[in-house]
Formats: structure tokens, C-alpha cells, sequence
């Protein structure tokens, strides 16, 4: 193999575009050489745009382009098992937009392909290859705020996404889709986590009623060690994106976040402003861009990825259980780490 890896990328939707754009133009040492999308014209077109020599319909059809040596998977959440699986079989390293299933079990299912196969699996928590959370781990290990004791983290977006997307039969719902980034920073803090209790609403989009999806929640943690947690997610940050995450500890907290994306303040007689960060996809830039480099580094240097198949599970396993509380109107204890259903349950 050369000192490039032959990627190809499965699903061209929002964040398969981000990716793709990232895998042909600014990864140094990935080389794209084919998209699949059920969408033809959309798999051609974004190929005669960036110069891919190959477009397929389907993710089979670009499994069994042998020049195709890894595969970043970014179809709906409820297709993932299935392409996942298949890559496997056909001995492509793999990379795995989140949540990577629609259940603990199909996920275990997954990874037990993927072990059984021998290749390299990635799952995708951009946030944890953000300077911001890179920092608060490595202050958090050098004992600089002392035992972590109490997360809050907040995750609003300005507005839904299409309704075909937020239909929890597709991406799992705002629990599973927005939360899941939450839940996996929390165990990376905090440790794991022994019962949680949730409360949501469909409260600013009511035709998101029609597909059984809400519009905010609240969830409440509490780890194994003790400490507290609360998550705060929302479609229906007007003003822009707010993506924040604080861990109190006994000697200090961390604060990570912000909201002006460009460091200008403007003074004027009506007052002190600033603009604000426009979506995810311009605050996580950079860790996204890391995330890929991260696993096309892990193949050519054959070391373990940066984030592992059970962190993936366990942020189902939490995805899940604040789902079921939510719906239920209960706290769900984890009960030893077991937690069965799925998403669209």
C-alpha cells in the first residue's frame, strides 16, 4: 500500500459532503477515489466537481472497487449496520459517523464483524479532537481542578433539520442524534454512568408531532462515582449555535464553548455586540478535519484508533436509556451496563 490511503465515502448527505470535501481536497494523506450515493446524479456530480474517477448507486458497488482500501460510512443511522457489516466482509478499514446503530445489539453485531474480520473501525465523536475538550481532559488528568464532581453541557442548534431526518426511525431522534455527542464527553470526564432521568417536549416546531420526534430535552445524570450531570439539548437556538460544556470541580471548573465565532466586538452608541457561531459545521471545522486525518493516521501507522467500537456502544447505551426515561417519565438505572430496545422503538 502507498503512503496514501484509497478512501471512498458512502452516503453524500450533509455531513457525507463535509467529509468528502475534507477526504479529496485537505487530507494529506488520502487519496478519494470513489463516492456511492443512491442519488446518481448526486454521486456524479460531486465526483466531476472534485475530480473522483468513480461513482456508484450503491454501497456494494463500491465495496467491490478493489482499489478502494477504506470506507467512511455516512448514511442514515438505521443503514449503518448493514453497510457496516458488508465493509467488513470486503476488508476495508472503516470509519462510522455516530450514533453507529439503532441498538446495543445491532451494534455489539457490528463490532463483532469487524473483530472477526481483522479491520480497523473508527466511529465518529468529532468533538473529542476539538482543541477545547483536548485541553479540559489534559487538565482534568494534571489534577488542576481537582475531582470532577458536577458536567453541564449544552447543545442547541438554531434550527431542525429536515423532518425526514429528525424521524427517530432514521437518525434515532434529538436524543439519540444530538445527545449521543454528550453522553460519550460525559463518560470521557466523568466516568460511567449509573442512572438517568429525562424530560423533553415538542415545544417551538409542532409538525415535528406528525414524526414522533421533540424539539428539547433536559437529562439528568448520575455517575457511579457520585457526581451529577445535566444535559441540555434544543432545534431552537435562534441566534446561532451553542455548543457549550462546563465540569465543576473541588478545586475549580472548566469552561468549554463560546459564542463569538469571530473576535471582533462592535461599540456603538446602541450598544456592545458581536456576531455569533453559525452551526456546528463551522464551530467543529477543525476537530472534524482531525477526526479523518486521525483514522487515515491509523492505518498507515497500523495503531488502534483514537476512539474506540465499545465508546460507540456506550454512547448508545446512554442514547437509549434517556430515550426510554423521556418517554417513560422515569429514571432509567443503566442495571450493570444492560440496556435492550432501540431508537425507533
Amino acid at each position: 500500500m502507498s503512503t496514501k490511503i484509497n478512501v471512498g465515502v458512502i452516503g453524500l448527505g450533509r455531513m457525507g459532503r463535509v467529509y468528502a470535501t475534507y477526504l479529496a481536497s485537505r487530507v494529506q494523506n488520502a487519496r478519494l477515489v470513489a463516492v456511492a450515493d443512491r442519488h446518481m446524479d448526486l454521486a456524479e456530480s460531486f465526483s466531476k466537481d472534485f475530480n473522483i474517477p468513480r461513482w456508484y448507486r450503491s454501497h456494494e458497488g463500491l465495496l467491490a472497487d478493489a482499489e478502494v482500501h477504506a470506507v467512511a460510512v455516512l448514511t442514515s443511522t438505521a443503514s449503518h449496520k448493514g453497510v457496516v457489516i458488508d465493509a467488513a466482509k470486503a476488508g476495508k478499514a472503516i470509519f462510522c459517523e455516530k450514533p453507529i446503530a439503532m441498538s446495543v445489539e445491532d451494534a455489539e453485531e457490528m463490532l463483532a464483524e469487524v473483530s472477526k474480520s481483522g479491520v480497523l473501525f473508527q466511529p465518529g465523536f468529532q468533538r473529542r479532537f476539538d482543541a477545547g475538550y483536548i485541553a479540559a481532559k489534559t487538565q482534568i488528568e494534571q489534577g488542576t481542578i481537582g475531582t470532577p464532581v458536577v458536567l453541564t453541557s449544552t447543545s442547541r442548534d438554531p434550527y431542525r433539520p429536515p423532518l425526514e431526518f429528525c424521524n427517530p426511525a432514521v437518525s434515532g431522534g434529538l436524543i439519540a442524534d444530538m445527545g449521543i455527542h454528550d453522553f460519550d464527553l460525559a463518560r470521557m470526564y466523568m466516568g460511567d454512568v449509573k442512572s438517568i432521568f429525562a424530560t423533553g417536549g415538542t415545544l417551538a416546531y409542532p409538525e415535528m408531532k406528525e414524526i414522533g420526534d421533540i424539539d428539547n430535552a433536559i437529562i439528568n445524570l448520575t455517575f457511579e462515582s457520585g457526581g451529577l450531570g445535566a444535559v441540555h439539548l434544543s432545534r431552537n437556538a435562534v441566534f446561532g449555535d451553542d455548543i457549550r460544556t462546563e465540569i465543576w470541580g473541588t478545586k475549580g471548573s472548566l469552561q468549554i464553548g463560546y459564542f463569538r465565532q469571530t473576535p471582533l466586538l462592535v461599540m456603538t452608541k446602541a450598544g456592545i455586540s458581536h456576531d455569533v457561531v453559525p452551526y456546528f459545521m463551522e464551530r467543529f471545522e477543525n476537530a472534524y478535519l482531525a477526526q479523518v486525518e486521525s483514522f487515515i493516521d491509523a492505518i498507515l501507522n497500523g495503531r488502534e484508533p483514537a476512539v474506540s467500537g465499545s465508546d460507540a456502544v456506550e454512547a448508545i447505551r446512554l442514547s437509549l436509556a434517556a430515550t426510554l426515561s423521556c418517554r417513560e417519565h422515569r429514571v432509567v438505572e443503566l442495571d450493570g451496563g444492560k440496556m435492550p430496545g432501540a431508537f425507533s422503538a
